[in-house]
């Protein structure tokens, strides 16, 4: 099986490669919504951050992913382990389709040894592979509403816990929640767009030599992966390197009194319901931070990441017909006094 396409050789959606990278760095961000145009990346540019993420120890033969430090309760294989099971492995990156059944997402009986030997034991399901790792939504906008209501459930807790079938299962499952759609095909849900902390738009390039690239790009990668991953293989290694270097520093960050002062004010002006949207600007700013490997956040940092933590909570105004950019553009301008123009 050919690896993904090259993170590093994507050409332009700089807002979107900035948004993985950050989520990256600080998984408490909440994940990432990326809405656009169909056929600009968005699958690519997830399934490629997966190559980048460091790898997780864990244990031969896990099914919860467990962190051998801290397995999970009901993992009968990390109980009785011996550390030369341990292994290193790449972060999942967990695929939920979007005719997925409870039972798959969350985990059932396993019938096969209730059938065999009449055991009762638990199968476990998609958020149990994705724990530690990533779980993708394509077009999660068309997600049926039972399977948003599973995953708001174990966004905010971390944990799935399954009753059913005389089974009563607790286990960690927390993740990146990765999101892409087409708006044409449908909205979310506005307590599943919450959950997402950082949200960004893409759309195809609008110039001739940006689409060139990208055509000469993915042809060179379907005519020959292996040559292909090649060339771009010292920029994926810097990249690698800052998620690591980045995940190690970012809960070191420093963010000055003045800058929290001022994101207050700027949701305060955008009637941004709760706290979770400056919540949300200080990890993305300190994530940011962290990649460029600077031990202070800067007011550049909480500018650049503004649009992407606040676009999407935004109420809507009836009487304003502006877009959720340019009105966080607006809010930047009268609250901080910065110029529009910024990254």
């Amino acid at each position: 099986m050919a690896k993904p396409y090259p993170f590093s050789a994507i050409v332009g959606q700089e807002e979107m490669k900035d948004a993985l990278l950050m989520a990256a760095v600080e998984p408490s961000l909440g994940g990432v919504l990326v809405f656009g145009d169909r056929g600009t990346g968005k699958s690519t540019a997830v399934r490629a951050l997966a190559e980048l993420v460091p790898e997780l120890a864990g244990t031969r033969g896990c099914r919860y992913n467990c962190d051998p430090a801290h397995p999970a309760d009901p993992c009968p294989v990390c109980a009785t382990a011996p550390k030369s099971a341990r292994i290193k492995s790449r972060a999942p990156m967990v695929d939920l389709p979007l005719g997925a059944t409870e039972d798959r997402v969350c985990g059932a009986l396993d019938i096969e040894k209730a059938l065999v030997s009449g055991e009762r034991a638990f199968e476990p399901g998609l958020l149990a592979k994705a724990h530690r790792g990533f779980l993708y939504v394509d077009e999660v906008n068309l997600l049926e509403d039972h399977l948003v209501d599973l995953l708001l459930d174990v966004a905010a807790s971390g944990v799935n816990v399954v009753e059913r079938e005389g089974l009563s299962v607790r286990h960690p499952a927390r993740f990146v929640l990765v999101g892409s759609g087409n708006p044409e095909e449908g909205e979310l849900r506005p307590q599943l767009l919450d959950r997402f902390g950082l949200s960004v738009d893409v759309s195809s390039p609008r110039d001739i030599a940006s689409r060139i690239e990208v055509l000469k790009r993915r042809d060179a990668y379907e005519q020959d992966a292996e040559a292909f991953h090649a060339k771009w293989a010292k920029d994926e290694q810097r990249l690698a390197a800052r998620i690591v270097a980045g995940r190690k520093a970012v809960g070191s960050v420093a963010l000055s009194d003045r800058l929290m002062t001022m994101m207050a004010h700027l949701c305060m002006q955008l009637g941004v319901d709760g706290l979770r949207g400056e919540l949300t600007l200080m990890r993305a700013a300190r994530a940011k931070a962290a990649l460029s490997r600077r031990k202070e956040a800067t007011l550049e940092d909480v500018l650049a990441v503004a649009p992407m933590a606040l676009r999407h909570r935004l109420r809507r105004d009836p009487l304003d017909e502006a877009g959720s950019k340019t009105r966080v553009d607006r809010a930047i301008s009268e609250v901080a006094g910065e110029p529009v123009g910024h990254a």
